[in-house]
C-alpha cells in the first residue's frame, strides 16, 4: 500500500514487508479505477513519472529500461530466428517497445486485461507506450488465461510481464498456466517471466521453480538490478524446450540497435545468470 508520509512524500510498503521504499512527491497527474486496479501516475522529484498499481509501483520513468530490456533481450537474443512474440500483460507497452526492435520480429502480440492501463500509460509515459502503436503490434484486450488457451504452437516467445501474484495475476504464475505456455510455444520455445525479488519473495521463487521445472527440460534463473523495486535485486526465469540461455546466446541479436540500449549488452546477458549462492540455494 501507498500513503502519504508528509504532504510532500509517499511511502509504499512492500506487500506483506515492514518495509518499502519513499520518495518526494511534486503532483498527482492522474488518479482512476478501472474494473481491475486502482491506477495512479505520480509526478516524484527523483524518480520521474511513477505508475502505482493497486498503490503498488510497476515502473517509473527513471529505471523502467532495466526491466523491459531484460525481460525481452535475453530470450530473444537466444532464440534463433523470433518471428511470433507474445507478451503477456506489459499494458504500458514497454516489453513490445523492445520487442519490435528486433529486425526479425514480424508479429509482436500483447494480451493485456486492463485497457485502462494501455489508456493512461499512452498519455502519461509516451516514451514507454510507443511500443503499443507500432505496425508490427497486434493489441488483444481481455484475461490472457483464455487466449492462451487456444494458440496451439504459435509463438516462438512468449513473455509474461505481470504485476505480483495477488488479484488478476495469480493464475499466471500457477501451473496450468505454464502447460499452456508451453503447448503455445514453437519447437525451439523460449518463455521468460518476471519471477519477482528473491529476497523478499523466497517462497514465490521457489514455487515458480517447481512448477516450471515439472513442464519444461530448461529451467534457468537470472537477475537485474532495478532501485525501485523491492529490494532492488529483481529476478526473472528462463524456460525453453531446449534452447540454453547462454550456449544459444546470440551476441550479435542486438547489435542493430545496441547503442540505444540502456542496460542490456552481451556481457550483461552472461553475468546476469550467475547467481548469488543464497539464490543457487534457495532453487536446488
Amino acid at each position: 500500500m501507498a500513503k502519504a508520509l508528509t504532504p510532500d512524500f509517499f511511502f509504499e510498503r512492500h506487500p506483506g514487508k515492514a518495509a518499502g521504499i519513499a520518495f518526494e512527491l511534486e503532483s498527482i497527474l492522474y488518479s482512476g479505477q478501472s474494473d481491475y486496479q486502482k491506477v495512479d501516475i505520480l509526478q516524484t522529484k527523483n524518480y520521474g513519472r511513477v505508475m502505482l498499481l493497486d498503490e503498488v509501483i510497476m515502473l517509473t520513468s527513471f529505471d523502467e529500461f532495466v526491466y523491459h530490456e531484460m525481460i525481452t533481450h535475453v530470450p530473444l537474443s537466444v532464440h534463433p530466428n523470433p518471428r511470433q512474440v507474445l507478451t503477456i500483460g506489459g499494458g504500458d507497452g514497454g516489453t513490445l517497445r523492445e520487442v519490435v526492435k528486433h529486425p526479425s520480429v514480424e508479429r509482436a502480440v500483447l494480451a493485456e486485461i486492463d485497457q485502462k492501463v494501455l489508456d493512461v500509460s499512452r498519455e502519461y509515459f509516451p516514451e514507454i507506450a510507443s511500443g503499443l502503436d507500432h505496425p508490427k503490434s497486434e493489441l488483444q484486450i481481455g484475461d490472457a488465461l483464455d487466449y492462451i488457451q487456444d494458440q496451439e504452437n504459435q509463438f516462438d516467445v512468449i513473455l509474461s510481464d505481470s504485476t505480483d501474484p495477488i488479484g488478476p495475476a495469480v493464475g499466471l504464475f500457477e501451473q496450468p498456466f505454464y502447460r499452456n505456455v508451453y503447448n503455445a510455444l514453437t519447437t525451439n520455445g523460449i518463455f521468460v517471466a518476471q519471477s519477482e525479488s528473491p529476497f523478499w519473495d523466497p517462497e514465490i521463487v521457489k514455487s515458480i521453480h517447481e512448477n516450471l521445472t515439472a513442464i519444461f527440460p530448461v529451467v534457468r534463473f537470472y537477475t537485474a538490478f532495478i532501485p525501485t523495486y523491492p529490494s532492488g535485486m529483481w529476478s526473472f526465469v528462463f524456460a525453453s524446450k531446449g534452447l540454453d540461455p547462454l550456449k544459444n546466446m546470440r551476441h550479435d541479436a542486438t547489435a542493430t540497435f545496441q547503442e540505444s540500449l540502456k542496460y542490456y549488452a552481451p556481457d550483461v546477458h552472461h553475468a546476469a545468470f550467475t547467481l548469488p549462492q543464497f539464490f543457487k540455494n534457495l532453487i536446488r
